[in-house]
């Protein structure tokens, strides 16, 4: 049976497409994603903009076209953190149904946590040392405390990278008291994970798809240049080199971004605060030890899907 997994994140909306054999394990066949940006102006007043919902309709006419190309038997939509929070929620909802006949479910926090841990399980050996997943969003940010028995806490916060574009819009360079600023807002916030780290101490970051797998890309350009990214399904990044990047972003402006090798250009306007939040965390916990994973929630789908879970 062949899968597509449509993905509505806050900026982009990923197509994930797999086979499913009959002993219940898969292959991916296509991956693809186009950037419609839904939260972009509306994500802190609880609404997506008109224009914001045509780049959602047009992306989702994309991968439509796509799909039957592939002669998929089940599509599957899940929509995340902009959709969930949005008082308009249901009108984008109504027009896709009675436009494009496609049914969107809209998961909670702790769902689309678990279908990230779901999906990273898959790919990396998750031992009996606890480990922290990480997935930045644009609206949401999951967090996952899990060892080799499974998940032992996980939350989902509304701190994605969006959100605070929005609320604190940077200077290009960002200056040095913005990003305190940036700092001084995510403390409290995260009081929640802070305490769970208390009962679950970790040494160790697994960061999931979206930014990391843009910084672990753009790490690999520097210092493993014949690395093919698009073969692994993780890397490991070396805080030194996180550090080395970190402070590059920092220096740069958009214009500068738009230059850098490996960087999405549909990221440079958020590259920073991601990485301002991964440096944060990072410096608060003490980790030195760093993993990104290609592997997230579409393949948490699929997983979910062959179990019967969803």
């Amino acid at each position: 049976m062949r899968i597509a997994i449509i993905d509505l994140g806050t900026n982009t909306i990923n197509l994930l497409i797999a086979e499913i054999s009959s002993e219940h394990s898969y292959q991916i066949i296509l991956e693809t994603k186009c950037p419609a940006k839904l939260g972009k102006g509306g994500i802190n007043n609880r609404t997506i903009l008109p224009d914001a919902m045509e780049r959602g309709m047009q992306a989702l006419k994309t991968h439509l076209h796509t799909i039957e190309d592939y002669q998929v038997d089940k599509t599957v939509c899940i929509a995340t953190a902009a959709m969930r929070n949005a008082e308009n929620a249901k009108d984008f909802i109504d027009r896709v149904k009675e436009t494009l006949g496609l049914d969107i479910r809209v998961i909670n926090g702790h769902d689309e946590a678990q279908l990230i841990f779901d999906g990273v399980k898959q790919v990396v050996p998750i031992g009996d040392q606890r480990v922290l997943i990480l997935d930045i969003g644009g609206g949401s940010n999951e967090f996952v405390i899990a060892n080799r028995e499974g998940v032992l806490w996980k939350h989902s916060f509304d701190l994605g990278v969006a959100r605070l574009l929005d609320r604190f819009q940077p200077s290009e360079p960002i200056t040095r008291d913005e990003v305190k600023a940036v700092e001084n807002y995510l403390r409290p916030e995260l009081s929640l994970l802070f305490e769970a780290l208390r009962q679950y101490p970790v040494d160790s970051l697994i960061g999931s798809s979206g930014s990391f797998d843009t910084i672990a890309s753009m790490i690999a350009g520097v210092h493993h240049p014949h690395l093919d990214m698009s073969k692994i399904t993780n890397y490991y990044i070396p805080v030194s080199y996180f550090n080395e990047l970190h402070q590059k972003f920092l220096r740069s402006t958009l214009e500068e971004r738009l230059q850098m090798k490996r960087l999405d250009p549909h990221r440079v306007d958020m590259i920073v605060l991601a990485s301002i939040f991964i440096n944060f965390i990072l410096r608060e916990l003490h980790i030195n030890d760093v993993w990104q994973c290609a592997f997230a929630l579409k393949e948490g789908a699929i997983h979910q899907i062959i179990k019967d879970e969803l």
